[in-house]
């Protein structure tokens, strides 16, 4: 018997996610963009900010982002690695109050602010509820991440995007998940006047049955889902514990097996 853990929900064989910092006023185009072409975005606020120029306000958080993920980008954006762990704490934990009393549910991602951490910032964040954080160093490739705590994406979306968008609908490396992860910032494409790039990539790569459109705490619940799976020690029977479906590759074919559902295979 042969098991692979290589699928996404209903048996998809690639999964694409965005994630986008800040909050500025250009993050309306944006979601309209994304909306528009089925994409799934995370985007990372600063608590704050909102309200303040150039930044959207708080009062329209909740619809505008609706469909898509908020997430931690602290309170105030300051390089953590130069603030006491007191602050540390203060930054991570008011945005995430500030951030939850707009959308009505648990907030549990980050990403960076400037891309700086530290090993010390890295341990302290499932303190404070932080199931992942996002970096600012890209690898070109398609993997998930060994450590959700130190997420790696794929490029920054000035970052031969077309290009990489056509080798990841081509890529067909067997046995892995295959993940794109694409990062930026909205106001980048208003000062460089390249608002047309993020169009056509969402064109390319909208509509595609292989590809799983999600947020990064879909992703992140996903995969510890399928990293929570129970085996028997001869390999024929899996338990999952989680309480979402997930699918594995038997023997080349797609199973699902449900939440809190013992199969045999």
């Amino acid at each position: 018997m042969n098991i692979k853990f290589d699928l996404f929900p209903h048996g998809k064989t690639k999964a694409l996610t965005m994630s986008y910092d800040d909050g500025q006023i250009f993050d309306r185009r944006l979601v309209e963009i994304f909306n528009r072409y089925g994409i799934k975005g995370t985007f990372h606020l600063n608590s704050g900010n909102l309200g303040k120029e150039p930044f959207v306000s708080p009062d329209e958080v909740a619809q505008l982002y609706h469909g898509h993920e908020v997430s931690v980008h602290t309170r105030t954006h300051p390089f953590l690695d130069c603030i006491p762990v007191e602050a540390v704490v203060e930054e991570i934990m008011e945005d995430r109050k500030a951030l939850e009393s707009l959308v009505g549910y648990p907030v549990k991602g980050m990403s960076y602010p400037f891309g700086v951490y530290n090993q010390k910032i890295v341990d302290m964040l499932p303190g404070l509820g932080i199931e992942y954080a996002r970096t600012v160093t890209s690898h070109k490739d398609f993997r998930i991440p060994d450590n959700f705590l130190t997420w790696s994406p794929t490029c920054h979306h000035n970052d031969n995007l077309m290009e990489m968008g056509r080798r990841f609908l081509e890529y067909k490396y067997e046995g892995k998940l295959k993940l794109m992860y694409v990062w930026g910032h909205s106001f980048e494409f208003e000062r460089q006047n390249n608002w047309q790039l993020i169009e056509d990539f969402c064109k390319l790569m909208s509509g595609r049955e292989d590809i799983w459109y999600a947020t990064n705490i879909e992703i992140v619940r996903y995969i510890k889902a399928l990293r929570a799976l129970e085996f028997s020690a001869k390999g024929d029977v899996i338990y999952n514990p989680s309480a979402i479906s997930v699918w594995l590759k038997v023997d080349n074919q797609p199973v699902e097996i449900k939440s809190g559902q013992t199969v045999r295979l």
